[in-house]
C-alpha cells in the first residue's frame, strides 16, 4: 500500500480550514505541518498535531514536505509559490494564481523551467455538475453554441463587511466571486475573444463594485453575458443554485447558467435539456426535455485527490497555471473594460 503523501498547509483562514476538512477524508494524504502567522493558527495546529510555523519558508526548509497547499493572502500566493518551485516542492495554489500578469509570468517563467507539478484551485471545475456540462457541451448535445445567460445575484449581510479588507479595492465581487463564474464560462464556452463591462458601487459606496454586467464574445462566435450583484435579494448564483457548499441555502429549483445552441439547450446546475422532438421545427412546436442528471460529490475532495495524483505525476492538473493566468487575465480585462467603457481584450501572460 502506498503510504499517505505528506502535505504542508500554508494558511489557515477560510480556504484553509476547508482543505483541512477534506485532508481527513482524504486516505492517500496527510497533514504534516502548517505556516500561519495568526497566533490561533498554532492552536489548529495542536489539535492536528502537527508542528506549526510563523513563516512559511522555515516549514519548507524545517519538514520538507512532499506537496504543499498555499490558501494565504492572494497578495502572497505568487511569492509562495516560488519558494515552493525553487525547492522543487508540488502544490496546490489556490486561486487567483496572482493578482497582476508580471508576477504570473514570473511564476509561469519558474515553472517551465523547473517542472515542478503545480494545480491552481479553480475548485468549481471538479464539480461532477460541471464534468458532465463539459462534457455534453464538447459531445455536441447542443448543436453549435450560440449564446450563455450567466446569473451571480445574492444579498451578502453588512456583517460581511465588518472586516476593513472587504470594503478595500481588491476585495470586492469581482476576484473574489466572480473570478470562479468567468472560469467556468471559459471552460464550458471557450476561450473570450473581447469583453464588455458596466460596474457600479451605488448600493453600499464603497471601494469595490456591488452590481455589474459583463457582455462576452466567445472566439467561437458565441456571446454570452454575466449579471451580478452581492446586494440583490435573489437566488441565482452557483453558490444557491449547485448545493455545493452546506453552508448557502440550496435552491435546487433555480438555474445559474443557461446555454442555448441551434439544436438544444441547457440549464445548470439541474442539466435540463430542452430540444424539438422532430427535427426543422420552431417556435410554433413544444419542447421536449430531459435531464441528464449525474451523482453529486464534493468538488474540493475531488480536487484534493487529484492534486495527490498531480504532486506523484501520475495526471496532469485540470488546472495548469497557465490556464488560471488566462482566467485572471479576462478579470483584468474586464476591470479595463469597466473603468474605460471601451471593449477589451484578454491578454494572458506567457513566459518569455
Amino acid at each position: 500500500m502506498v503510504a499517505a503523501l505528506r502535505i504542508a498547509l500554508i494558511g489557515a483562514g477560510n480556504m484553509g480550514r476547508q482543505h483541512l476538512h477534506h485532508l481527513q477524508a482524504v486516505p492517500s494524504a496527510r497533514l504534516c505541518a502548517l505556516a500561519d502567522p495568526d497566533p490561533r493558527a498554532a492552536e489548529l495546529a495542536a489539535q492536528w498535531a502537527v508542528p506549526h510555523f510563523r513563516d512559511h519558508r522555515q516549514l519548507l526548509e524545517s519538514v520538507r514536505p512532499e506537496a504543499v497547499i498555499v490558501a494565504n493572502p492572494n497578495a502572497l500566493h505568487v511569492a509562495t509559490a516560488l519558494d515552493c518551485l525553487d525547492l522543487g516542492i508540488p502544490l496546490l495554489l489556490e486561486k487567483p494564481v496572482g493578482t497582476t500578469s508580471a508576477e504570473v509570468a514570473q511564476l509561469l517563467h519558474a515553472q517551465r523551467d523547473q517542472r515542478v507539478p503545480l494545480l491552481v484551485g479553480h475548485h468549481r471545475r471538479h464539480n461532477p455538475l460541471i464534468a458532465r456540462a463539459h462534457e455534453l457541451l464538447r459531445q455536441g448535445a447542443l448543436g453549435r453554441l450560440v449564446t450563455v445567460t450567466a446569473l451571480w445575484q445574492l444579498q451578502k449581510p453588512e456583517s460581511y463587511f465588518e472586516s476593513a479588507w472587504r470594503r478595500e479595492a481588491g476585495a470586492g465581487m469581482l476576484l473574489t466571486n466572480l473570478i470562479h463564474d468567468l472560469d467556468l464560462l471559459r471552460h464550458l464556452c471557450g476561450e473570450v475573444r473581447q469583453v464588455q463591462a458596466f460596474a457600479d458601487n451605488a448600493l453600499r459606496g464603497y471601494a469595490n463594485a456591488d452590481s455589474a454586467v459583463i457582455n462576452l464574445h466567445f472566439e467561437s462566435g458565441a456571446l454570452g453575458s454575466l449579471t451580478a450583484s452581492d446586494g440583490a435579494v435573489a437566488p441565482w448564483s452557483w453558490e444557491l443554485t449547485s448545493g455545493e457548499n452546506p453552508v448557502y441555502p440550496h435552491q435546487p429549483d433555480q438555474s445559474c447558467y443557461l446555454f442555448a445552441g441551434t439544436e438544444g439547450a441547457m440549464s445548470v446546475p439541474q442539466l435540463r435539456l430542452w430540444r424539438y422532438a422532430e427535427p426543422g421545427a420552431g417556435w410554433h412546436q413544444p419542447l421536449a426535455t430531459e435531464v441528464r442528471a449525474t451523482v453529486p460529490d464534493e468538488a474540493l475532495r475531488l480536487q484534493l485527490e487529484h492534486f495527490v495524483r498531480v504532486a506523484r505525476g501520475e495526471e496532469a492538473p485540470l488546472v495548469s497555471t497557465e490556464d488560471a493566468a488566462r482566467t485572471l487575465a479576462l478579470v483584468a480585462a474586464v476591470e479595463r473594460a469597466a473603468a474605460s467603457g471601451t471593449a477589451q481584450h484578454p491578454a494572458a501572460p506567457l513566459p518569455d
